[in-house]
C-alpha cells in the first residue's frame, strides 16, 4: 500500500483465510466453559444468488460431495434461499460432531471459492444453543438461547450473533454478544469494527 492510498485513507484488503475456520472447534471448548453454549450441529455457508449452468454444477458438484460422506449422520445437505434473497447452503451434522460441520463448510467455501465465485461469498455461520438458560443476560428462562458465531469470508474474522426469541419482533442479546467477543479473543479473530457485526435474522442451521 502506497503513501497516496495512506493519504485518502485507503486500506488493502484481507485476503480471504478459510483455515481461520479450523479454530472454532477450540473456541466452541472456551464457549461452553465462559457461558454454557454448545453446538447445535447445524451450520451453513451465504452467498449472493447466482444464475446459470456454471453455478449450477459447482453447487451441485459440492452437494454430491458432503452428501457422499459415509460418516454423515442426519440429512443431506440442502439449498435454501431465504427472504432477502441470499442462498445458504446449510449443512448438519450431531452436536458432537463440530470438526466434521467446520470440515463441510470449508469444504463448500473452497469449491466455490476455487470456481470463481468468491466474489459472491458472504459469511459462514456456526449455531450453538444454551439449553439451560445459564451464565448470561437476556433471555434466562425463556428456553434455549441461541448463538451463531458467523466468519465473515471477504474480512477474515467472526463475530457473535444472538437473536432473543421472545416474541417481540427482531432484537439481538448485545450484552451476551460483548461476553462472548472477549471470551473468544484468543481463539478466534474477533472483527473489531461493530458496525460490520450484521445480524444475520432467520440464518439457516442457527
Amino acid at each position: 500500500m502506497g503513501l497516496l492510498d495512506i493519504l485518502l485513507g485507503r486500506t488493502k484488503p484481507v485476503a480471504p483465510d478459510l483455515d481461520r475456520l479450523f479454530g472454532l472447534p477450540s473456541a466452541a471448548v472456551t464457549l461452553q466453559a465462559a457461558a454454557g453454549f454448545t453446538p447445535t450441529g447445524g451450520g451453513s455457508v451465504c452467498f449472493a444468488s447466482v444464475e446459470g449452468a456454471a453455478f449450477d454444477d459447482v453447487r451441485n458438484e459440492v452437494q454430491a460431495l458432503l452428501d457422499a460422506d459415509a460418516e454423515r449422520t442426519g440429512p443431506p445437505v440442502e439449498l435454501v434461499r431465504d427472504e432477502y434473497g441470499y442462498s445458504w447452503l446449510v449443512s448438519r451434522r450431531g452436536p458432537e460432531e463440530l470438526p466434521a460441520l467446520v470440515g463441510d463448510l470449508h469444504a463448500v467455501n473452497s469449491a466455490l471459492e476455487a470456481s470463481g465465485f468468491g466474489p459472491q461469498l458472504l459469511c459462514s455461520v456456526v449455531g450453538f444453543e444454551d439449553v439451560g438458560g445459564s451464565g448470561g443476560s437476556g433471555a434466562s428462562g425463556q428456553g434455549a438461547r441461541r448463538l451463531g458465531l458467523v466468519y465473515l469470508y471477504k474480512r477474515g474474522t467472526f463475530y457473535p450473533f444472538s437473536p432473543l426469541a421472545d416474541g417481540e419482533g427482531q432484537r439481538r442479546d448485545s450484552a451476551l454478544e460483548l461476553q462472548v467477543r472477549a471470551a473468544l479473543a484468543g481463539d478466534l479473530r474477533i472483527e473489531q469494527d461493530l458496525s460490520r457485526w450484521f445480524p444475520v435474522w432467520g440464518a439457516p442451521g442457527l
